[in-house]
């Protein structure tokens, strides 16, 4: 009884110490198991969190493109270099999230703020571009009023230059010789009146220069031209200007004018060809206008 007794007891031994030997394997493996599972985790979470890190510095990086055309319009040198340094710095990240395989937690960490660091540089570029387009809108808004009020001051300076284009206009008429009584007859060579066209020695023009306090003073010549019936001048003394021509003329008088009334002025033309009935006309010049113009009709 005994010697079996012993031998249970060695074989119990035998299972005991196994049992503990497999359980000692079996901790020790699903401790490395486990060991490994969470190294696994960890690799995949840091996998997974530098993918997240790419994207986002894709989109960093695509959002500093967008706005790089406008760091011209930036006056803050500082700015513009921080925003250069940024942006090397994000090109040369995405190279390290695409091309190497990060281990370290640790690198994940400081390249989370890294990011954070340039999202802030990033916001204060945009506020920046922000505040300058409000301000170039308000210039533009300035420069719009301001180009409102140069028309309304232009139109305003057009028609005080019509005003006083038309006041000088009444000024230069009011000051323009007048001339009424304007007369034609012919005469004989004793100065007495002739009847018959025919006959007639001279022709003579009569008319009265009214006072005007509005007219300059000084000598005024006056030019007469007198037509035919056919249309034809009578005579041709020579040319006078008028409205940036030359005009002949059949006889000039020159007067002295000192603003008073000149009455019963005589003008006489010595006919020198055959004269016709039917009408004639007059007209009279001086300081470049036409004063007067009349037709007379004169008969057998």
């Amino acid at each position: 009884m005994k010697k079996k007794f012993k031998i249970l007891i060695i074989v119990g031994a035998v299972i005991l110490v196994g049992a503990i030997g497999y359980l000692i394997y079996s901790s020790m493996t699903l401790q490395q198991e486990m060991a490994e599972t969470k190294l696994k985790n960890e690799q995949l979470k840091i996998e997974n969190e530098q993918l997240s890190l790419a994207g986002e510095y894709e989109q960093l990086n695509t959002e500093f493109q967008n706005y790089e055309n406008q760091s011209k319009y930036l006056t803050n040198d500082s700015l513009i270099a921080k925003y250069g340094e940024a942006k090397d710095k994000v090109e040369k990240l995405l190279v390290e999230l695409k091309t190497q395989k990060i281990t370290s937690e640790k690198r994940i960490k400081e390249l989370q703020g890294e990011i954070q660091t340039l999202k802030g540089i990033m916001r204060h570029y945009v506020e920046q571009i922000e505040a300058l387009g409000k301000e170039n809108e308000g210039l533009k808004a300035e420069n719009q009023e301001i180009k409102t009020e140069n028309q309304k001051l232009s139109t305003k300076v057009t028609e005080v230059a019509k005003k006083n284009e038309v006041l000088a206009e009444k000024m230069t008429l009011a000051e323009k010789l007048n001339l009424t009584g304007l007369n034609l007859t012919p005469i004989k060579s004793n100065g007495k009146i002739e009847k018959k066209i025919a006959k007639a020695k001279q022709l003579m023009v009569t008319f009265t220069i009214p006072q005007n306090n509005s007219t300059p003073v000084g000598e005024k010549v006056l030019y007469i031209r007198i037509t035919s019936p056919e249309g034809s001048l009578l005579g041709n003394k020579g040319t006078f200007s008028f409205e940036g021509g030359k005009i002949p003329y059949t006889e000039r008088k020159a007067i002295e004018y000192t603003g008073e009334e000149i009455a019963g002025i005589k003008v006489y033309w010595n006919i020198n060809t055959a004269l016709t009935t039917g009408q004639y006309r007059v007209e009279v010049f001086a300081d470049n206008f036409r004063i007067a113009s009349r037709n007379f009709s004169i008969e057998k």
